[in-house]
């Protein structure tokens, strides 16, 4: 618990080092669930389901993944290859331009990823049904002020 009686400049770096001792790890714990439930559960490996979510994100082709996965066109080829035999994304035709093979999800691909994501927010919630009200209450103020404090800024007011 902070002294009430600090000025906002001594309570800065105690925020910061509260931050960077809680928000790391704790993220790292739900990627590690959301990974172990992919691997696990479904037999995706954690590149798979990384390209799975990208293409979701909006990203469609082989080299848009090879760039932001920071791998070879041939790997993403590769992994992208496996999920189109495991009917979970497909290859579209582009009549513009042959060579721009478009990636989209099947609606098996999007089901995996609801499920995966369903499953996670439940181990989410058996994480968090120890706290009580008022926990629940101020970690939500929390994660809205960090929201409003790291917003872009367009889109603070």
């Amino acid at each position: 618990m902070v002294a009430p009686d600090k000025t906002a400049e001594q309570l800065v770096p105690v925020a910061i080092e509260a931050f960077w001792g809680t928000i790391p790890p704790v993220w790292n714990r739900i990627k590690g669930n959301v990974r172990s439930i992919a691997v696990d559960h479904y037999d995706i490996s954690v590149e798979q389901f990384h390209i799975l979510r990208h293409i979701r994100k909006g990203l469609a082709s082989v080299s848009e993944l090879a760039e932001v996965k920071q791998i070879s066109r041939s790997a993403i080829s590769q992994a992208v290859d496996l999920l189109v035999e495991r009917g979970l994304i497909c290859r579209l035709q582009n009549a513009q331009d042959r060579r721009n093979i478009p990636l989209e999800l099947t609606d098996s691909g999007n089901k995996l990823l609801d499920t995966i994501w369903e499953k996670n927010r439940a181990w989410m919630r058996s994480q968090m049904t120890s706290l009580s009200i008022q926990d629940l209450n101020t970690l939500t103020s929390a994660m809205e002020i960090l929201s409003k404090t790291f917003a872009e800024p367009a889109e603070k007011n």
